[in-house]
Order: C-alpha cells, then sequence, then structure tokens
C-alpha cells in the first residue's frame, strides 16, 4: 500500500514538473518575446521604439545611441542592421494608399486623416540597400493579430516612427 502511494505522488510529481516546464516554454517562445528578444540580440541593447507584427513574424528597432535600426523577418530567425545613414525614409500605408511619408531631401507628407476602419495599416522603411530596399510591416491587420489594438492606434504608432525617421534624416 505504502509503495503504490509513493509511485503514486510520484507520478504526480513528474506530471506537475512536466507541465511547469511546458508552461515556461510556451512563455519563453511566445511570439512578442521571441520578437523583442531577437531585437535585442541584432541591436545589442533594448530597442528605443520598436514595432513588432509576431503573426507575420517581423519586427524592426530602433537604437538612438547606437544610431542604427534593425529589422527582421522569419520569426526573427533573419534580418538586417543598418546604420543610420542607411535609412532613405519610410512611409505609412492604409488600405493601399501611402498616407504620410518622410524621405532623405523631401519635405514630410504629413498624416492628416484617420481610419478608424481601415483594414491594414502597414509601416514602410525603405534604405539605400539594393539587395533589400524596403521593409514592410503591419501596425494593424483586420485578419491578423498585431501589436496594436486598433487602426487608430497603428496610427499613433506609425506616426511616432516617422518622427522618429524625420529627425534621424534631418540629423
Amino acid at each position: 500500500m505504502a509503495e503504490a502511494l509513493r509511485v503514486i505522488l510520484l507520478v504526480a510529481l513528474a506530471a506537475a514538473a512536466l507541465t511547469t516546464a511546458a508552461l515556461v516554454l510556451a512563455w519563453w517562445m511566445e511570439p512578442v518575446r521571441r520578437m523583442r528578444r531577437a531585437l535585442l540580440k541584432s541591436l545589442g541593447v533594448i530597442p528605443e521604439a520598436e514595432a513588432l507584427s509576431p503573426a507575420e513574424g517581423r519586427a524592426a528597432g530602433l537604437d538612438f545611441d547606437g544610431a542604427q535600426i534593425a529589422v527582421l523577418w522569419n520569426r526573427g530567425a533573419s534580418g538586417l542592421v543598418y546604420a543610420f545613414e542607411e535609412i532613405d525614409g519610410g512611409e505609412i500605408i492604409v488600405d493601399g494608399h501611402v498616407v504620410a511619408r518622410v524621405r532623405r531631401g523631401e519635405t514630410r507628407k504629413s498624416l492628416d486623416i484617420l481610419a478608424p476602419d481601415a483594414e491594414q495599416v502597414v509601416l514602410r522603411l525603405m534604405f539605400g540597400d539594393a539587395r533589400h530596399p524596403e521593409f514592410e510591416l503591419a501596425l494593424w491587420d483586420a485578419t491578423l493579430p498585431v501589436q496594436t489594438s486598433s487602426p487608430g492606434e497603428a496610427l499613433r504608432l506609425g506616426r511616432r516612427w516617422l518622427s522618429h525617421l524625420e529627425a534621424l534624416l534631418k540629423g
């Protein structure tokens, strides 16, 4: 009887340990955490500005002190790090239409619309790189889970990114 109780307790303890390990692994591999770890690894520091699209497996982060921007795809397994001098500009695209833009050597096209019913809000970053001249990241997509909870929040995040880019391009 005591031996059977000991076996039952050991099985219960093993099941609890496996469950805990599975929960910790699921937490560690959660897409947003994984993308943030990949940005940290790429930049070497926690990004001061970030945009994540876990469903697409894409992310972008800015490191102002290191003067670099990282763009990641393929769930953070692939990516590039650019110096600020390599940034050509950025755009906010709402449902396929460019609604705001900042480019090196051009005046800024300010975001002057609100799109509460937008199906998709995309941030496009442009670089002086022939192989990878642009990088697109969904800030809002009605069909995918993304970082933002509404088109308005996505537009605010996109506007902040364009403000950062404009400051970098002027500096």
